[in-house]
């Protein structure tokens, strides 16, 4: 037994170091040295938009950019393949603009929270746009920060104690 436990934390060393390393690490880029084909597609997407600024990060192996933008004074950050196609985007909403379900667990799950700022997660697959879940940030009572992902019916999917998807 205690030959075995030095061998489990060996592993365990060695499994947290391969995660830390295969996960992606980003770094900004200047506007003027983004791709073509990235600008192009976020000026189709949205056409009055003001670049703002841009990070790059290697996510399995494929070069991915997230760009953040201003339309009509919200604020927009596009995830963009390095050939220009939009895989998603989140866009910054007023929490009056919230569905009634989203705000009614909100309400329910954090009663005594206030909502601090909220967005709409959208994916595009095969070219259809899917609003994905709505990201609302909370203060509790005890100034704590809460990032709470909520479906637009009301079903939340993950909050600051939870990694992983409810079901």
């Amino acid at each position: 037994m205690r030959a075995f436990l030095p061998t489990v934390s060996v592993l365990m060393v060695a499994v947290t170091t391969l995660a830390c390393q295969a996960r992606a690490e980003e770094s900004t880029v200047a506007l003027d040295k983004l791709p073509k084909a990235v600008i192009e597609s976020i000026k189709k997407k949205f056409p009055t938009a003001e670049l703002v600024e841009a990070t790059e990060e290697k996510e399995d192996g494929e070069l991915e950019y997230e760009v953040t933008v201003k339309v009509a004074g919200k604020k927009i950050d596009v995830t963009v393949e390095a050939d220009g196609k939009i895989e998603g985007y989140e866009k910054e909403i007023a929490i009056n603009e919230l569905p009634a379900a989203v705000t009614a667990t909100l309400d329910k799950t954090y009663p005594k929270a206030t909502k601090k700022s909220a967005e709409a997660v959208f994916e595009i697959e095969d070219g259809k746009e899917e609003l994905e879940f709505y990201e609302v940030q909370l203060e509790t009572a005890d100034k704590k920060t809460i990032e709470a992902k909520i479906k637009a019916d009301g079903k939340l999917i993950m909050d600051k104690d939870e990694k992983e998807e409810k079901k």
